[in-house]
C-alpha cells in the first residue's frame, strides 16, 4: 500500500519560513514526479510546485516563485518544500502528491498524473 505523508506545517508570522516534508512508504520518488498543492480556506486546491526526479525540472506557481524551493532527497525517499518569506496568501492545507507525469496548462499545475496523495499539513501565516 502506498502512503504519502506531508508534515512540517504550523503557525508562522508573515516573513517567516517553514519546510514541509513528504515521506513515502510503498513508493519510491525515484523516476517519478512529486507535486505540492495548497487548498486555501474557501478555495479550490491549487498546484504550488512540482519536481521531477526524471529530468530534474521544477515548476513553481507564479505567486511562490523566488520564495519556495522544491527538492527530493532520494536517499531518504523524502521530498521537501522550503517556503520562505511567507505571507497570508500562503495560508492553507498543503498536500504532497506523486505520480508519473505532470500536466501544466497555461502555466497552471494540474492534478492529472498525480496518482498518490498524502494527508495535508496546515500552514497558517499570521500578518
Amino acid at each position: 500500500e502506498v502512503q504519502l505523508q506531508a508534515s512540517g506545517g504550523g503557525l508562522v508570522q508573515a516573513g517567516g519560513s517553514l519546510r514541509l516534508s513528504c515521506t513515502a512508504s510503498g513508493f519510491s520518488f525515484k523516476d517519478h514526479v512529486v507535486g505540492w498543492f495548497c487548498q486555501a480556506p474557501g478555495k479550490e486546491r491549487e498546484g504550488v510546485s512540482c519536481i521531477s526526479d526524471v529530468d530534474d525540472r521544477i515548476y513553481y506557481a507564479d505567486p511562490v516563485k523566488g520564495r519556495f524551493t522544491a527538492a527530493i532527497d532520494g536517499a531518504k525517499n523524502t521530498a521537501y518544500l522550503q517556503m520562505n518569506n511567507l505571507n497570508s496568501e500562503d495560508t492553507g492545507v498543503y498536500f504532497c502528491a506523486a505520480g508519473d507525469e505532470v500536466l501544466i496548462v497555461a502555466g497552471v499545475l494540474g492534478e492529472y498524473g498525480m496518482h498518490y496523495w498524502g494527508k495535508g499539513t496546515l500552514v497558517t501565516v499570521s500578518s
